[in-house]
């Protein structure tokens, strides 16, 4: 099967599509042949070295397809299975993948393999963002910076159902107007716009009772004065860079401000919050209340390409490869 592989980290040039054997579960495993693979952030942060890898490596922890084989002592799948996961060992970017059977979920049949490949880490992500790592209640006033990405767009729309004001930040008209269409009640464009004068005006001056930020370096002093007090700042990417240290005092100056830096893996670190993160998000995606929007499609030897779209951001939604 063709897989790409990794020697070294690096730009997205070190990327090889090579041909492999197909692998073989072993105990506890499934192997899944894939319909669609999902493109992340963390992926580039893996293959620039930010989050180290072991070389040779694989890249890639998503995908969605048909289990065709499984290992001893899996009762959780049959052969035939429609099965997706967001939270596997690298190794995605391939035509199949040997996945642990207590990381995978089935997908139920209302669902196309393809949108269950483009939303798996990133609604999971938007799940806990939106109903574990901070508790908004109905009438709170939210930001969320790059509101027409995967995660922001699935983010977006999860907030409108739980009564909030989302505010979104977005870096053109085009990108505007998707995120309106997916939740965002107010946009700001924030290369034309200040973050936090939009944000006080909208919000009479209180701010936001949370912000999440997958933007980083870029975004981090717009993200703490945007709060109000005792505000939350959820810290869970780094499109632009990792974020310098902040010195708690700054919190306290803030006003009681609250930072957390968050990884999906820590709240699906269970296979039954696993299938409770997943469900909760089938049940909104097959209820209408959330839309996954697949921005863009890429071949698996296209993936450079695809790298190079996701980084420049010059994507909307959710990014496959389709192998």
């Amino acid at each position: 099967m063709r897989a790409i592989r990794l020697s070294k980290a690096g730009g997205p040039e070190v990327m090889e599509v090579v041909a492999v054997e197909v692998p073989t579960p072993g105990p506890g495993h499934v192997l899944i042949r894939h319909e669609a693979v999902g493109l992340n952030f963390i992926d580039i942060y893996q293959r620039t070295g930010l989050y180290p890898l072991s070389y040779p490596s694989g890249l890639g922890r998503e995908g969605a397809g048909i289990v065709e084989a499984i290992g001893e002592g899996v009762t959780r799948f049959s052969v035939g299975d429609r099965a997706a996961y967001g939270t596997g060992d690298v190794g995605a970017y391939a035509e199949a993948h040997v996945v642990d059977a207590g990381r995978a979920v089935r997908v139920p049949a209302a669902i196309p393999l393809t949108t269950a490949a483009a939303v798996m880490l990133k609604g999971m992500t938007a799940e806990f963002l939106a109903r574990r790592v901070f508790h908004v209640k109905q009438g709170d006033a939210v930001l969320v910076h790059a509101a027409a990405g995967g995660v922001g767009l699935i983010l977006c729309q999860w907030l409108q159902t739980l009564g909030v004001t989302v505010i979104g930040t977005v870096g053109d008209e085009h990108k505007a107007d998707l995120a309106r269409a997916h939740g965002c009640d107010h946009v700001i464009l924030y290369r034309r716009e200040d973050i936090v004068d939009r944000v006080k005006a909208i919000t009479h001056g209180d701010g936001c009772a949370v912000v999440y930020d997958s933007v980083g370096k870029d975004t981090l002093d717009a993200s703490l004065a945007s709060l109000r007090r005792r505000g939350m700042l959820v810290s869970f990417g780094n499109a632009s860079g990792p974020v310098p240290p902040v010195e708690p005092l700054r919190l306290s100056r803030g006003g009681s401000l609250f930072l957390t830096r968050p990884t999906l893996f820590d709240y699906v670190a269970t296979t039954e919050e696993l299938d409770d993160s997943a469900g909760a998000l089938f049940a909104l995606i097959q209820s209408g209340a959330i839309k996954v929007e697949i921005g863009q499609t890429f071949p698996l030897d296209r993936v450079r390409e695809a790298h190079e779209a996701l980084a420049g951001r010059q994507t909307t939604g959710s990014t496959l490869l389709i192998p």
